[in-house]
């Protein structure tokens, strides 16, 4: 799940990733991860942001039972040179995140 606005999710996101962005509803929750038992797994821009951190606590609160968050984000997936999906995602390999690379994977 990515924590960041719409306009920054459509241009590039992890593959496979739902987009929630801004305050989670029970509703929201539910129709992007409608198994409460599987793993949901939150990141956005990078490890000094706190917008997973907020995502995965509101997942949390509404019942989730294995909630992680990707602590590295973005940020950490273009160091580590995988493919983005998005309407940028053809240019220059996550070159467009700046920064050094994030700590950590899921935990």
């Amino acid at each position: 799940m990515e924590a960041l606005p719409v306009d920054a999710f459509a241009a590039e996101h992890l593959p496979g990733a739902r987009n929630v962005p801004d305050q989670m509803s029970a509703e929201l929750a539910e129709k992007v991860a409608p198994d409460r038992a599987a793993p949901v797994v939150v990141y956005c821009s990078g490890p000094y942001r706190n917008r997973s951190k907020i995502a995965a606590a509101a997942f949390a609160r509404l019942g989730y039972a294995d909630v992680r968050v990707y602590a590295g984000g973005k940020e950490d997936w273009a160091q580590a040179g995988p493919a983005f999906e998005g309407s940028r995602a053809s240019t220059a390999g996550g070159a467009l995140i700046g920064g050094a690379a994030g700590a950590g994977r899921p935990s």
